[in-house]
């Protein structure tokens, strides 16, 4: 926890129109591992991770990566320095197949598509078996498991995960977790919001509790247990 923070969020503010969501939000999230954000609805993580994306401007505060701020904080500019996103509600191309998408992940020259279908199917080989199906009639799981692989395509050093379970089956989301935790043994740093507590806390090695656009804490996954237990009650 000494070294230099892979992500550094200092006094970051954000509003949808007139209404501010985020209201100050100081946080540190170390390099590799997994670190979860937790907390009610409405609390703000999700508006929290569209700001790291770049989908979102902070109305005031500074995000930097790895010491870096880029010049045009946007999804393009971020992918650039090796942020990935898998938004709620599956991060696919539907009416692509399997196998463009993958070639979409591919899109800025710099790596190869033969090595990212080679890592994806070894990876996923029920999705080498989809590979000419249209993604969009893939089930939530399959979907997932395609978004996913956007991370290992590249030199991702952030991952950005919302809600990755929603929707899903419980063995589905305990293999994707399984895949998320190799990720980040690999020197991804991962930030989750997870609806399920037990889950994110389950694969995280840090965690905060966000209420009302703040972070009100901050520790080990034990610690937020029964921090969480109170904030959502």
């Amino acid at each position: 926890m000494n070294a230099a923070p892979r992500v550094a969020i200092c006094g970051v503010h954000a509003a949808y129109g007139r209404i501010e969501v985020l209201h100050g939000v100081d946080l540190e999230i170390p390099g590799g591992g997994i670190f979860a954000l937790l907390g009610p609805n409405g609390g703000g993580k999700s508006t929290l991770l569209k700001v790291l994306n770049g989908r979102l401007p902070a109305t005031c505060g500074s995000v930097s990566i790895e010491g870096v701020t880029p010049g045009h904080w946007t999804p393009e500019a971020l992918a650039r320095e090796g942020v990935v996103a898998l938004p709620e509600g599956r991060g696919v191309f539907p009416n692509l197949t399997v196998r463009d998408n993958l070639r979409m992940w591919t899109y800025r020259g710099d790596v190869d598509q033969a090595a990212v279908e080679e890592r994806t199917y070894d990876q996923f080989p029920l999705l080498k078996e989809r590979r000419k199906q249209l993604a969009g009639t893939l089930s939530g799981g399959e979907q997932q498991m395609l978004a996913i692989s956007r991370a290992l395509a590249g030199q991702t050093k952030v991952l950005l995960l919302d809600e990755m379970s929603m929707g899903l089956a419980p063995i589905i989301v305990g293999e994707l977790y399984e895949l998320v935790v190799q990720i980040a043994a690999g020197g991804v740093t991962v930030v989750l919001v997870e609806q399920f507590v037990s889950t994110a806390l389950g694969v995280a090695d840090g965690a905060a509790i966000m209420l009302h656009g703040r972070i009100a804490h901050r520790g080990t996954p034990a610690e937020m247990a029964e921090a969480a237990l109170a904030a959502y009650l």
